[in-house]
């Protein structure tokens, strides 16, 4: 049996692993699923259609999983996911998707979410991402891996955050912002390259040159848009780092932040 405290109130239907640890006064609703490992700390409320993966780590007065802050929705059956590794900081909110959106937000391994932070309904956030203390994610908000968000920053619906990209404290993110870049202010404009976080994140030095090089081709070189992304996969093409950027670029809706 799952080591629970005797005021936190876990509903029957409820499948927890036998390794998970509940605090006090925590409340678990009838469709969550927590895996091995996990630990849900004291005042934690986690509803809704919830699945945590293993050793996941929520701390107090976080709300997991309630219904999302979206006047269409209307009552459907959607849900949220995470998976391992995760630690939820105090007074972080996550909410579950909506119809309209996929029915589902989804959250991948490893990453942090710092206090007061917020993900709206139908995100994706991949693995290994930071978001800081009172920075929120509007709905249909995408994060791809390892994106790091600075406290007190604020992304727009329907968003798209690159990979490594990393979002400076207070930024207002309106648009797309490009993977490997580092954008800031109100509203968010590109400032350079994120090169800590590809060091960091294991890019070797010709990578690191390469990416260096599209950007500048991408923001410096005057050219269109599509002939900046034309002279990439001529020049620049066959590299993963690069072929990314070009497709990320490249299914860009709401458009980039320059």
């Amino acid at each position: 049996m799952a080591q629970v405290h005797p005021t936190a109130v876990v509903h029957p239907d409820a499948r927890l692993h036998e390794s998970v640890h509940v605090g006090p006064y925590s409340v678990i609703g009838p469709q969550v699923t927590i895996g091995e490992g996990s630990h849900v700390g004291p005042h934690v409320v986690i509803e809704g259609r919830t699945t945590l993966g293993a050793r996941n780590r929520i701390f107090q007065f976080a709300s997991v999983g309630a219904d999302p802050q979206d006047l269409k929705y209307a009552g459907e059956d959607t849900e949220l996911t995470l998976g391992d590794d995760n630690q939820i900081r105090e007074f972080v909110t996550l909410h579950k998707g909506t119809a309209g959106g996929g029915g589902a937000t989804r959250v991948g391994n490893g990453n942090l979410f710092m206090a007061n932070s917020h993900v709206a309904h139908d995100c994706v956030v991949g693995d290994g991402c930071r978001i800081g203390n009172g920075s929120a994610l509007a709905g249909h908000v995408t994060m791809e891996d390892h994106v790091i968000i600075s406290g007190l920053a604020a992304v727009h619906q329907f968003t798209r955050l690159g990979r490594f990209a990393f979002i400076s404290g207070g930024a207002m993110v309106t648009m797309d912002i490009p993977p490997y870049a580092t954008a800031q202010g109100d509203r968010a404009e590109l400032v350079g390259l994120n090169t800590v976080g590809l060091e960091r994140g294991g890019f070797t030095k010709d990578q690191i040159e390469r990416i260096k090089e599209a950007h500048r081709i991408l923001f410096r070189s005057k050219l269109g848009l599509q002939e900046a992304l034309g002279r990439l996969r001529t020049e620049l093409g066959g590299h993963p780092e690069v072929d990314h950027l070009v497709s990320f670029i490249s299914q860009s809706k709401r458009g980039l932040t320059r």
